[in-house]
C-alpha cells in the first residue's frame, strides 16, 4: 500500500475544520481590505505559505522542538490566544483603521495570517498527531505530507477570491467586518486560554 486513503482523508478533514477558511475571511478583509489586488493576493499567498512551513515543520520535528524547549499543547494554546487577543483589540478599537506602510504587507502574512490564524495551536496539535498515528509508515507519512498540501491549497484558494466580497461590502463594510471579526477573534483568543489552563489543570491531576 503507497497510499493511506483513510489517513489521507481524516487529516485533510480534521486540518480544514480546525483552520477554517471560510472563517478566516473577515479577519483577512479587515487586515488588507483595503489594499490593491496585488497586494491582497501576495498577503493570501505568503500568509498561506507561511502556514505550510509551520505546519510542514511541526510535522518533521513537532515533538521534538516541544520537547527541547520543555513546553505542551496547552502553552501553544495559550500563547495563541493571547496573541490574538491582541490583534483583535487593535480590531475593535480601529487602531488599524489607518493605512499601513508596505513593509507591514509581509508582517500581516506572518502575524496573524499565517500565525496563529492558519496553523494555529489546535492545527500543530492535530498534525503531531497524526504524525504519531503514522508510526513510521511511508504510506501514512505521504498521505499526511498529501492532506497538509490540500488544505494549504484549500485555504489559497478561498482567501484569494475573498477579494470578490469587496465588490459588494465596499468601505463601510469592511469597517463593519473588521469590528465583527475582532469581536470573533476576542471570543477565539478566550476559548484558547480557556483550553489552556484546563490543559495545565488536567496535567497537574
Amino acid at each position: 500500500m503507497i497510499f493511506n486513503l483513510g489517513l489521507y482523508l481524516t487529516a485533510t478533514i480534521t486540518l480544514t475544520v480546525i483552520m477554517d477558511p471560510p472563517g478566516n475571511i473577515p479577519v483577512f478583509l479587515s487586515l488588507v481590505g483595503r489594499k490593491s489586488r496585488e497586494a491582497r493576493n501576495k498577503a493570501a499567498r505568503q500568509g498561506v505559505l507561511v502556514s505550510l512551513a509551520v505546519i510542514s515543520l511541526f510535522a518533521v520535528g513537532g515533538e521534538a522542538i516541544l520537547s527541547y524547549l520543555g513546553i505542551g499543547i496547552p502553552a501553544l494554546q495559550g500563547a495563541g490566544g493571547l496573541l490574538l487577543l491582541l490583534i483583535a483589540l487593535d480590531l475593535l478599537t480601529g487602531k488599524g483603521a489607518t493605512e499601513p506602510e508596505a513593509v507591514e504587507d509581509v508582517n500581516i502574512a506572518l502575524v496573524p495570517l499565517g500565525t496563529p490564524l492558519l496553523a494555529g495551536p489546535g492545527a500543530i496539535a492535530a498534525t503531531i498527531v497524526f504524525v504519531r498515528q503514522a508510526d513510521g509508515h511511508a504510506a501514512s507519512y505521504f498521505a499526511l505530507a498529501a492532506a497538509i498540501l490540500t488544505v494549504h491549497l484549500i485555504n489559497y484558494l478561498v482567501l484569494r477570491y475573498s477579494s470578490l466580497l469587496i465588490r459588494l461590502i465596499k468601505d463601510s463594510g469592511i469597517v463593519l467586518v473588521a469590528k465583527i471579526a475582532g469581536l470573533l477573534l476576542a471570543a477565539i483568543a478566550v476559548q484558547l486560554v480557556a483550553d489552556s489552563v484546563k490543559g495545565f489543570i488536567s496535567g497537574a491531576s
